[in-house]
């Protein structure tokens, strides 16, 4: 279920706003390996979904998925050369954020921003939450309002789906806030999707470590660093 994104502020205990980069404008630092922070790390997507593109109708293109369940146990997998992710300096953030590369690559603009970003925990979660940033305001009105969406996919550590979330978003931040329904601590990981015309930017992801301090970050039963599994060629799943 949803929660308001200030209320997890001020409950949960960490932030990840990729402020160990160095401030790079855009389009900033190509990510060829999975950021790694204190308690989670990111890449594109799980190994055993199926990357595919979706198209929008008016051409621009964006990564999606056709089978979303992951493999156990949960594993994150990044895009080939040039379509995993990218940290630059975001001017609408005015800090460091995360962007993920679509389909058109990091070189082209149309490729930063429409990509896929998968979360893994280090300690499965009862409630996360990010902010996106999926236009630069417009005050004399000269763009058109953005039409984009975006998709969160919501994933146990055995890699099942435990439930998928989709929110419209408008100029500017939208601030995001989850929990799970029994307020048990269940997501191990997520994946974030979105049609947003301009493409997307993510920071100041929320999440939980206490039960990580004094002892290993690495669970037990887990490897100390995520597989990385490189992406096989996306299908085409046509258009929105």
């Amino acid at each position: 279920m949803t929660r308001p994104y200030a209320a997890l502020l001020q409950e949960l205990d960490s932030r990840e706003g990729f402020e160990a980069w160095p401030r790079r404008p855009e389009p900033g630092h190509l990510l060829r390996a999975p950021h790694h922070a204190p308690g989670l790390a990111i890449a594109s997507h799980f190994e055993g979904q199926t990357p595919a593109i979706l198209t929008r109708r008016d051409g621009g293109r964006h990564d999606s998925l056709t089978t979303t369940t992951a493999e156990p146990p949960l594993r994150l997998a990044a895009g080939p050369d040039g379509q995993g992710l990218a940290v630059a300096q975001h001017r609408g953030f005015g800090s460091n954020a995360a962007f993920p590369i679509g389909p058109d690559g990091f070189a082209q603009l149309s490729g930063r921003g429409e990509g896929s970003l998968a979360i893994l925990f280090d300690q499965d979660q009862r409630a996360t939450g990010l902010l996106i940033h999926s236009d630069y305001p417009d005050p004399l009105g000269s763009r058109p309002a953005p039409r984009g969406t975006v998709e969160v996919i919501f994933l146990a550590r055995d890699g099942q789906v435990l439930g998928r979330i989709v929110s419209a978003l408008g100029q500017g931040v939208t601030p995001l806030g989850f929990q799970t329904t029994s307020g048990l601590p269940m997501i191990a990981g997520v994946v974030i999707l979105n049609t947003d015309p301009g493409g997307i930017a993510v920071d100041d992801i929320l999440f939980a470590r206490a039960a990580l301090m004094g002892r290993a970050a690495t669970p037990a039963g887990r490897a100390s660093a995520p597989v990385l599994a490189v992406r096989s060629a996306r299908a085409n799943v046509g258009a929105c």
